[in-house]
């Protein structure tokens, strides 16, 4: 009979489950992350107890979330779902449909992320929801972001951000206003871009002292992004850098991906292919690795924008070959467009008319779906960098048109607009 046999008998009661619970979370508090696991495996497979149960898989799907091992948590958060439901309790079954709808954000299944967040908020009468809905606010705005239907994203994060407000909960704020600076890249809107995810900063310094160190890994990952964007190429390395540290202390491979992938891009801004290529290589082989195909597509665009950098214009169209797969993959219908916009370059140089029409057509049809123009004066959104506004029914405009208009109320649902949102 082993040691932890000996000590618990056969099975595990509820002061016993509790105590190896807490014993796991210090160990994984302290970077001893394969003792902590240990721990807590032997937690589910001993306790008699549900609720230590649930609570348990709750530090497992945690634990694979953050090292990027998104498989294991959807199955843990599966089995989660389980014990809920065998419990009949409203606030475990709340809880494990957001970690079911968080796990499949991190898949890249977004479709079912939105499904899964639905039927959290629908849930009414639960004690806990008053504290989750902010966080399924969030991932919800996070899967509609991957989705590409915009307002509805911002919708969420503004949602998010009432919750944060309202329960003065800045870690939450802290990750919504990340999110955020992801929204406004994608609209080019960088100066917005920058300012959320030094929000965040500024709520690490002010608030974050017993905060994990990941808080301030992702403001500076996402002030990097946005640096990049405005061209800040040193600051940019200067923020990537100091994340990517954090990521490397703490093992966090997703955070590391990213972070590849930025340097990457911040190499081909200064026309360094050679730099370039050896860190979309490594980026590739964790986004691959923990199932990330929405990084994947990016990659392959910023592969592409290189070969296109070196003019090897077949190379270029084989990257964006894969990526519009990963893409329409996932349905990021942006990145489709993005897809269909190099394309059409090249096609155009090449003077090849068929495939040029073929390019143009599908690239007015992404831009058609995605609704990507201002509602005032008809012109694109997020054709360049330029300054955005959205209004509290979350509809996005250029600034400068809002300004002319006035407090007329929003031309495209009509409702009234005295004043902005908090986005």
């Amino acid at each position: 009979m082993s040691i932890f046999m000996r000590q618990f008998g056969a099975d595990m009661g509820q002061d016993q489950t509790k105590q190896q619970i807490e014993k796991g979370l210090h160990l994984y508090q302290t970077n001893q992350t394969d003792k902590a696991l240990q721990v807590w495996l032997k937690v589910l497979e001993k306790t008699s107890d549900p609720g230590g149960k649930f609570r348990v898989l709750g530090c497992l799907i945690t634990a694979h979330s953050e090292m990027g091992k998104y498989k294991e948590m959807l199955k843990y958060a599966l089995a989660q779902i389980d014990t809920a439901r065998e419990m009949e309790d409203p606030d475990y079954l709340t809880e494990g449909y957001l970690n079911l709808a968080r796990s499949n954000e991190k898949l890249c299944d977004f479709q079912k992320t939105v499904s899964y967040c639905k039927t959290c908020l629908n849930m009414q009468g639960t004690t806990i929801s008053l504290q989750l809905n902010g966080q399924v606010c969030l991932s919800m705005g996070n899967a509609f972001l991957g989705l590409s239907v915009f307002q509805k994203a911002l919708e969420s994060y503004e949602k998010a951000l009432r919750y944060a407000h309202n329960n003065d909960d800045k870690m939450l704020e802290c990750r919504v206003c990340c999110s955020l600076g992801s929204f406004y890249v994608q609209l080019k809107d960088y100066e917005k871009a920058l300012f959320f995810p030094c929000k965040a900063a500024e709520l690490v310094n002010d608030y974050g002292k017993g905060w994990s160190l990941k808080y301030r890994a992702m403001s500076q990952y996402h002030m990097a992004v946005a640096y990049r964007k405005l061209g800040r190429l040193p600051d940019a390395m200067e923020c990537c850098e100091e994340s990517m540290k954090i990521a490397l202390q703490h093992s966090d491979r997703p955070l590391q991906a990213l972070c590849l992938l930025n340097f990457a891009d911040i190499h081909r801004s200064r026309s360094n292919v050679e730099k370039a290529f050896p860190r979309y290589e490594s980026s590739m082989c964790i986004m691959t690795e923990i199932g990330n195909r929405l990084g994947q597509a990016h990659i392959y665009l910023g592969v592409a924008k290189c070969w296109l950098l070196q003019k090897d214009l077949d190379k270029a169209l084989d990257a964006l070959q894969r990526a519009q797969e990963l893409s329409e993959g996932v349905g990021n219908k942006l990145c489709v467009l993005k897809v269909h916009c190099l394309s059409e370059r090249i096609f155009r140089s090449r003077e090849q008319q068929e495939q040029l029409r073929e390019q143009v057509v599908k690239f007015l049809e992404c831009v058609e779906e995605l609704e990507l123009y201002c509602g005032m004066c008809g012109e694109s959104i997020g054709e360049r960098n330029q300054q955005l506004q959205a209004l509290p029914c979350s509809h996005v405009f250029h600034l400068k048109c809002l300004q002319s208009n006035g407090t007329k109320g929003c031309p495209r649902c009509r409702r009234s607009s005295v004043k902005p949102g908090f986005v």
